[in-house]
């Protein structure tokens, strides 16, 4: 465990009639993430903001309250307190409601990832046998948790030695897909090109091992900061021009040459037709 990790949320896991004490840890890093600052340019001073009322002016943050948009400029304001009594009691219990395959789990509902340690030594064992039995099962409890006064819906699932915990988004939480796939074209594409991308993706399948990637443009933004910082003189490279693909044709030469291994494929030669055999010609004799 990292000297300054601080849990997240501390509760128990509970399975049925099983419950163990864990703690949750947040599995991102959120110092990696580069942020900005709205700085005043002429003196380097950062930029501080006052809340304002149009034609009232600078307001108290006593005179603020929260208020819910119903129509346009029209809002109902909610008092703190009133806000506060909606507010779910913390019951401190990840209760696994059902068990659902991993790969039923749509992507979109992923939200962000934590990782889920057994609360005191006592909890080790019960956590390793409901870590175990989910990766025999290879299924994913779904659960409810309420943290900051919020209900949240989770997924927990084994990973590597331990169980993660994945914050999951509600069905209306999402924009319906067809909305956005309707107008894709009804088109039946060429079973060779199908056969050809097929045939490539399986040649560049591996295990995923994200640690190969690498985010260029935050390598690039440290390095430009660094220069910054040494006084150097930044200059902008132009953009590379984007590949154009013009018809189905670049497509399949495409798909051929990577299949290929970047030589480009010869096109395939129409069959020739089969020689006719000339009729003979008449001697000119008549048969007696």
């Amino acid at each position: 465990m990292p000297k300054q990790a601080r849990a997240y949320w501390k509760g128990f896991l509970r399975l049925s009639l099983v419950s163990i004490p864990v703690e949750i840890y947040n599995a991102v890093e959120s110092k990696s993430e580069i942020s900005f600052r709205q700085i005043h340019k002429p003196s380097g001073r950062r930029i501080s903001y006052e809340k304002v009322v149009p034609g009232v002016g600078k307001v108290e943050n006593s005179d603020i309250v929260k208020g819910y948009e119903v129509d346009t400029d029209t809002y109902i304001t909610l008092e703190p307190e009133e806000v506060d009594a909606v507010k779910l009691d913390s019951k401190k219990t990840i209760d696994i409601a059902q068990f659902v395959d991993v790969a039923e789990i749509d992507w979109r509902y992923f939200e962000r990832p934590y990782y889920i340690v057994p609360g005191d030594e006592i909890a080790g064992e019960g956590y390793a046998v409901i870590r175990e039995a989910m990766r025999k099962t290879g299924k994913a409890g779904i659960a409810q948790v309420t943290i900051g006064g919020r209900e949240w819906l989770v997924a927990v699932a084994p990973l590597g030695d331990g169980l993660v915990m994945v914050l999951l988004r509600y069905a209306d939480e999402l924009r319906n897909a067809a909305d956005y796939f309707d107008e894709i074209p009804k088109v039946k594409p060429d079973k060779e090109m199908v056969d050809l991308a097929a045939e490539l993706i399986g040649r560049k399948t591996s295990a995923f091992d994200p640690s190969k990637y690498e985010d260029h443009y935050a390598t690039a933004l440290k390095a430009l900061i660094k220069d910054k910082l040494k006084g150097r003189r930044i200059v902008a490279y132009a953009e590379e021009e984007r590949p154009k693909g013009t018809n189905v044709v670049d497509l399949m030469e495409a798909l051929r040459r990577s299949v290929g291994g970047g030589k480009k494929t010869p096109a395939k030669a129409a069959p020739k037709e089969p020689k006719r055999r000339s009729k003979p010609k008449p001697s000119g004799r008549r048969a007696s």
